[in-house]
């Protein structure tokens, strides 16, 4: 692993530290937040390549979360994290607890090191079905040994201006003095215009002059079906299984695989989404690269945490960790 860097170095403004951190699309919405991460630490090594390209000056930590250690982070204002899914997806066996890839464990360890002012730790919404609650119940009473009181929020990614369907499930515990300042985060509806699939993509479809471009865009009126990034075993550069591609083919994409490029001009086919067309569907911005063969930078795509949701969600634990209104919970 890379040596890890201290507190110490690090004393203006909120900072946090990350695990599972991914391509980065929570920690574009952290950094948006105003929150500096101290360490961002991932195992898989196109994500890490794909953080310190975009982010050279970035303490990216790879390796395996169970061999990192926080201890010397204490102080450290936020633990963020898009912990593993499989768990907990309807997709896979809902093991919870008893899938290797469970690493809700590992983060409580991680925020029992460095004590945080909050914990911020996102999954899918299978976390919330009535198989979880007994584990959702556990992750409480230990966070709540921990002077933490933790909550869960369901949140849809079209509701904060991301054109997709996508259901996340986000836990937030916040420490119990500052527990009476947070505020989940709720749908943006006043001023915010969540953009249909059409308008989103419109501009890069006619990159290559594609003559059927606006039509295109004026049928693909809805926002997006939900990206499956699929894992190291399951899953390629695809929009996903059968019912997910019906689903981008009412909106007259055609999910069997990615493009290399745009349509160009006189295409007469059903379009397929470019990488770039993905990352601008799940909330990236532009200007963020990826690393890997198509494979490897969808998977990252596909299974990353929009950034406007993550910074939507940070920005109410900011708010919560610096507020000076007085914690109830301080004063009883």
């Amino acid at each position: 692993m890379k040596k890890q860097r201290s507190i110490g170095k690090f004393l203006s403004g909120l900072t946090c530290i990350e695990i599972c951190s991914g391509a980065g699309g929570q920690a574009i919405g952290l950094e948006r937040a105003g929150f500096e991460a101290l360490a961002h630490v991932e195992y898989d090594r196109h994500a890490c390549a794909t953080l310190r390209l975009n982010r050279p000056n970035w303490n990216v930590v790879e390796g395996d979360v169970r061999n990192f250690s926080a201890k010397e982070f204490k102080g450290v204002d936020l633990v963020a994290g898009g912990v593993p899914c499989p768990p907990f997806s309807k997709a896979g066996k809902q093991l919870g607890s008893e899938d290797e890839r469970d690493l809700f464990p590992e983060a409580l360890r991680i925020v029992e090191e460095c004590r945080p002012k909050a914990v911020m730790l996102e999954n899918v919404r299978g976390f919330l079905d009535a198989v979880f609650t007994d584990y959702r119940i556990s992750l409480k009473k230990e966070l709540k040994a921990m002077d933490y009181e933790a909550s869960w929020h369901l949140l849809n990614a079209s509701d904060f201006g991301v054109p997709q369907l996508r259901p996340r499930v986000v836990v937030v515990a916040v420490r119990k003095d500052l527990v009476s300042n947070f505020y989940p985060p709720m749908p943006l509806t006043d001023g915010v215009y969540t953009k249909t699939v059409g308008e989103t993509l419109v501009d890069l479809m006619a990159a290559n002059g594609w003559d059927g471009a606006f039509k295109w865009a004026a049928n693909a009126n809805e926002i997006a079906p939900t990206l499956v990034g699929g894992s190291k075993k399951h899953g390629g550069a695809d929009l996903g299984p059968t019912r997910a591609r019906k689903a981008w083919a009412s909106l007259g994409v055609n999910g069997i695989s990615l493009a290399e490029e745009a349509p160009p001009k006189g295409f007469k086919e059903i379009p397929r989404l470019t990488l770039r067309m993905a990352a601008r569907i799940q909330g990236f911005p532009d200007d963020w690269e990826f690393c890997g063969g198509k494979t490897a930078a969808y998977r990252q795509i596909g299974n990353a945490f929009p950034p406007p949701v993550a910074y939507a969600v940070a920005m109410k634990i900011r708010d919560a960790i610096t507020s000076t209104k007085k914690s109830s919970v301080a004063a009883g």
